[in-house]
């Protein structure tokens, strides 16, 4: 039997993360029988009661485990006794970097140098990497990549990272990532969701879907957008959308943290009976983009929201929280539709928003080709590992 020890954020409080987590399973369920999972969570129930049906071991990371998040016991364990380390989403950078409860690529650097003496191979699947800002994290992200094996990329941005950085890594590989094979749930589950929550009213114009994320004031432009102006920001572009063109509102939580956001934009909207508000506390990533293939198009900060949409050809806009966002739209060819934290004002963002809505139809087609291929790419990251892993 052989381990592999998956690197990430597997709590359930992220339906991005979630979704990756489900795909690689699934993915590595079609090719090999063979292969455990080491899973460090925060939360092992989540794993076992979710996923238990495919060979996991989750492994905890609270303080009653002797870790503190990425760091302790969970990370040693599964990084010296396994076959592979595979580090997955956008686990590694190098904010906070002393502060394991925030960072991880610290603690991954620490368990490299074994990995590497015992020749246990890391693998980047599917992955990026940054921001990278300081000499420090520079120095840790090359300890890790001195370890490593094998690169696969969910966009190019981490393959410029690395070349700007300067940082020595094997051959690239630029994939796509994995969440954006997540199917929609079943449809006699949707239409139950779409009745309990009163989505896509037969009178209404249509449905566009709004996402915002708590990152906003640590992440973004610190000290140029008080959290309170981006709400009311984003508020009175929903209501201009919404009299412009007579539409519906969904606000559309993938993380739950995103929760208090979400609703603190929601009170300062004057149109409120047109909105509706789904969360992934209470529907599952498959709902959700069951959900979105749905609305006529999204604008979002969450980088999963977006890829959510392209796994059904939703029209999406991104708003550029961080740099993967830009990573991701430059990959499915989506340049036009990005919106930099600079230009986010009430204007620009609606007509961002009524360009994509009236352009529905069109972006849509435009995206069924390309996401195929994205599909296509996010699943051939399997077979190199297979062949790795020997």
């Amino acid at each position: 039997m052989k381990k592999i020890t998956l690197i990430g954020s597997f709590s359930g409080r992220n339906a991005g993360d979630i979704a990756i987590l489900a795909n690689i399973l699934h993915d590595f369920a079609q090719v090999r029988s063979d292969v455990q999972f080491l899973i460090p969570t925060l939360k092992p129930s989540f794993v076992t009661t979710y996923y238990g049906h495919y060979n996991v071991k989750p492994m905890g990371m609270m303080p009653w485990h002797f870790s503190l998040k990425a760091f302790g016991l969970a990370t040693y364990r599964s990084m010296s006794s396994t076959d592979m380390v595979m580090i997955t989403d956008n686990a590694l950078f190098d904010r906070k970097l002393y502060n394991p409860l925030v960072n991880t690529l610290f603690s991954v650097a620490l368990m490299a140098p074994t990995c590497k003496k015992k020749n246990i191979p890391i693998v980047f699947y599917n992955a990026s990497v940054g921001p990278i800002e300081t000499e420090k994290g520079r120095e840790l992200m090359q300890t890790v990549l001195d370890a490593t094996k094998l690169v696969t990329l969910r966009d190019s941005s981490t393959k410029e990272l690395f070349e700007k950085l300067q940082l020595r890594s094997p051959h690239i590989h630029l994939l796509a990532d994995a969440a954006i094979n997540t199917l929609p749930s079943p449809d006699e589950r949707l239409q139950k969701i779409f009745a309990d929550e009163n989505l896509f009213a037969s009178d209404s114009a249509g449905t566009i879907s709004f996402n915002v994320n708590s990152y906003i004031d640590n992440w973004s432009n610190t000290g140029k957008l008080t959290r309170e102006q981006f709400c009311r920001i984003m508020a009175a572009a929903i209501d201009n959308v919404v009299e412009e063109l007579g539409v519906d509102i969904l606000l559309t939580v993938t993380q739950v943290m995103d929760e208090k956001i979400t609703s603190e934009v929601r009170q300062y909207i004057q149109n409120a009976y047109k909105v509706r508000m789904i969360s992934n506390r209470k529907y599952t990533c498959n709902d959700i983009v069951g959900i979105l293939r749905g609305v006529d198009t999204h604008i979002g900060l969450r980088t999963h929201s977006l890829i959510f949409c392209a796994a059904v050809n939703t029209p999406m806009i991104s708003i550029n929280s961080y740099p993967k966002n830009a990573g991701f739209m430059r990959s499915i060819g989506q340049d036009d539709w990005m919106i930099e934290f600079e230009d986010l004002n009430v204007d620009y963002i609606t007509q961002k928003v009524i360009d994509s809505w009236r352009n529905r139809n069109r972006r849509r087609e435009e995206l069924i080709p390309i996401t195929s291929i994205e599909k296509e790419k996010a699943r051939k990251a399997v077979h190199l590992v297979d062949e790795l892993l020997g």
